[in-house]
C-alpha cells in the first residue's frame, strides 16, 4: 500500500504529493528512463486535483528530478553530471568520468574584429581579431552545454574545423600552437534559457541554467581564452569542498 496523503496537515497537499513522488525516485522504484504515471492517474491514485498534481511536477521538473516529452509524458531524469570546481578541470573529461562519452557539435568557427569586452577580457588593445567557435557540447546525443569561445587570432593564427574533430581545444591549441592552459577563472550565475537557445539545447524557454563565464590562461599568465556557456541546470551540478 502506497503512502497517502494528510488534508489535515499544515504542509500543502502538492509538497506533500511531491516529497511521495521525489521518494519514488530517490529509492529507485522509478528508474531514469521511466515513464511515470500521468497527471490522471496520479489524481485518482492520490484523491486531489489536477493543479495539486501539476505543481508537484512541475517543481520536479525544475529540480531536474523529472522531464517532460511532449505528447509522451513524464520521465525519470538521469541523475546529473557532477564535477567539482576546486581544480581546472576539461568537460570532456567529466562526462568521461560520469560514464558518459562526450560529443561536440561545430556550429560557429569564424574571424571576427573582437567586441570592446571580449578584447578587454583577452587583453587586446586595437581591432584586433578573434576566433569565434560555438560549439554544442553534448553527452553522446544529449544537449548539455551551448559554449562560444573567444581566441585572439594574433596567438592562434589558423584553426580548421577538421582540427576540433574528437578532439579537446585545449589539447588543440598545446599541440598545435605550444599554447599550454594551465588555469581558469570561472564566473557562475544562475539564468534562464532565451528562446533561440532552447532550440539547441532541446529544453523549453525559461527554463533553469547556469551561464558560466571563463577566462583561460597559459603557463605565462596571458589570457588565451574567453568562453562564455549556457548550462542545463537539470543536467548539472557544481560543487567545492571547504577545508
Amino acid at each position: 500500500m502506497g503512502k497517502s496523503l494528510n488534508p489535515h496537515s499544515v504542509i500543502p497537499l502538492y509538497h506533500q504529493l511531491k516529497e511521495i513522488l521525489k521518494e519514488n525516485i530517490e529509492s529507485g522504484v522509478w528508474k531514469p528512463g521511466d515513464r511515470i504515471p500521468s497527471e490522471n492517474e496520479l489524481r485518482k491514485q492520490y484523491d486531489v486535483s489536477r493543479n495539486t498534481v501539476i505543481k508537484a511536477l512541475e517543481e520536479l521538473v525544475q529540480e531536474g528530478l523529472l522531464r517532460r516529452e511532449q505528447g509522451r509524458g513524464t520521465f525519470v531524469s538521469s541523475p546529473k553530471i557532477s564535477h567539482s570546481l576546486t581544480g581546472f578541470y576539461s568537460f570532456s573529461n567529466v562526462l568521461r568520468a560520469n560514464g558518459l562519452e562526450p560529443k561536440d557539435v561545430i556550429l560557429v568557427l569564424e574571424r571576427r574584429i573582437a567586441k570592446p569586452s571580449i578584447a578587454r577580457h583577452l587583453q587586446l588593445t586595437g581591432s584586433q581579431e578573434v576566433w569565434v567557435l560555438k560549439r554544442l557540447r553534448c553527452a553522446g546525443d544529449e544537449p548539455i552545454m551551448l559554449e562560444t569561445s573567444h581566441l585572439p587570432q594574433n596567438r592562434v593564427p589558423r584553426i580548421e574545423r577538421a582540427d576540433l574533430e574528437n578532439r579537446s581545444l585545449y589539447d588543440y591549441l598545446e599541440q598545435k600552437h605550444g599554447i599550454l592552459v594551465t588555469r581558469a577563472k570561472e564566473i557562475f550565475e544562475p539564468v534562464l534559457i532565451r528562446d533561440y537557445e532552447s532550440r539547441y539545447l532541446r529544453v523549453p524557454e525559461g527554463y533553469p541554467a547556469l551561464l558560466l563565464d571563463r577566462i583561460a590562461y597559459d603557463s605565462q599568465g596571458r589570457p588565451v581564452e574567453f568562453c562564455r556557456s549556457i548550462v542545463r541546470g537539470d543536467r548539472c551540478r557544481f560543487y567545492t569542498e571547504l577545508l
